[in-house]
């Protein structure tokens, strides 16, 4: 019993030293979420997506985004850096970008716009082929290019979710929580990138107004977005548009009838509020394995605003089982197309 307890404080003291000795990946700044809003009202919870139908499932792994063609198929970018097709129930290859594609939509002239994590801001036209539109700004090179809306004049607005994580390591940049990400526009005529905003924590889903007066770029790690004002009085400026979520929100998709879709992969976590605020912990916490590391609710969650940031309808599936961990939310004509990071599956879901 003694060689016992003897060799369970080596254990203790040697894992005590690592934690101490071994410099933290990360250098974190403490911050004060506000208390989470009550899941009642709007936000109660309901069974909604349960209800939606489920394409390709078990034959695709984290469509975080998808798309939708003229001819009604489905795209959907996975985590083996491929772009499928889903044709009559059968899923395609389209194209493989060699990255991780993230957000993405047709432009006018049916070209697949993708926000690849790793290759940039990409133009993937019908036949599969491929080109790189933008891979820096100002200088800073894309690390983790992530969602994009396309206005109607053809300018791209797009976020550079962090300068400093790549996509594997998202999870570093929600403990460091410094402000890394930045929200741009691409201008096809000139193939010149402007930087819009900078400085914003974890800079995520992108959607422009009905009148394309303004754009939301989501915030992941403050629970809010922000809203820049493209035309008007303001012009320039910026301001938050909604704070204070019910969760993160990941990619954001306007209906451009005056409904923002907010795709929420888990729902607040009153340890995760609580780390926020504790540097200390955070920085030992980035040295530990992952699988040590707090874990996301097993939940569905969306929300709808409209356009003077309130929330005005919420869709949950509370099991997890049917669609969990959201990570977008596309309105195309009478349904809603429900992506993942981590499932594998699209939801469809008829809204109207």
């Amino acid at each position: 019993m003694k060689k016992l307890l003897g060799l369970l404080l080596v254990v203790i003291g040697a894992a005590f030293a690592y934690l101490v000795l071994t410099p933290s990946p990360i250098e974190p700044l403490a911050w004060q979420p506000q208390p989470a809003p009550p899941m009642h009202g709007v936000l109660e919870p309901n069974d909604t997506l349960m209800k939606a139908e489920l394409l390709a499932q078990g034959q695709i792994h984290g469509p975080e985004d998808t798309a939708v063609d003229a001819q009604g198929r489905v795209y959907g970018g996975l985590h083996d850096g491929r772009v499928i097709r889903i044709t009559d129930g059968q899923v395609e290859t389209f194209a493989d970008t060699g990255g991780r594609p993230l957000g993405m939509d047709f432009d006018a002239q049916g070209n697949l716009i993708v926000a690849d994590a790793y290759k940039g801001l990409l133009r993937i036209d019908p036949a599969g082929k491929i080109v790189v539109l933008a891979s820096e700004a100002d200088g800073v090179p894309f690390a983790f290019t992530d969602d994009l809306d396309i206005a109607s004049d053809g300018r791209i607005y797009f976020s550079d979710a962090s300068s400093k994580f790549q996509q594997p390591d998202y999870l570093l940049d929600l403990l460091e929580g410094r402000p890394y990400g930045r929200l741009m526009v691409f201008d096809p005529v000139t193939g010149k990138t402007q930087v819009l905003l900078k400085d914003l924590y974890f800079a995520n889903g992108v959607a422009l107004s009905q009148n394309e007066d303004f754009v939301l770029v989501n915030e992941t790690y403050r629970y809010r977005i922000q809203r820049y004002w493209l035309k008007g009085d303001k012009a320039g400026s910026h301001e938050i548009f909604a704070d204070n979520l019910p969760g993160m929100p990941d990619n954001l998709q306007g209906d451009r009838a005056g409904t923002f879709w907010v795709a929420l992969p888990t729902p607040r976590k009153a340890d995760a509020d609580f780390l926020q605020n504790q540097p200390w912990i955070k920085a030992q916490l980035a040295k530990l394995p992952r699988a040590l590391w707090p874990k996301p609710a097993s939940y569905g969650l969306a929300i709808a605003l409209d356009e003077q940031g309130e929330i005005i309808r919420s869709l949950h599936d509370t099991s997890g089982t049917h669609l969990r961990m959201v990570t977008s939310v596309k309105p195309v004509g009478d349904y809603l197309y429900l992506g993942s990071l981590d499932n594998d599956r699209i939801g469809k879901l008829k809204i109207r």
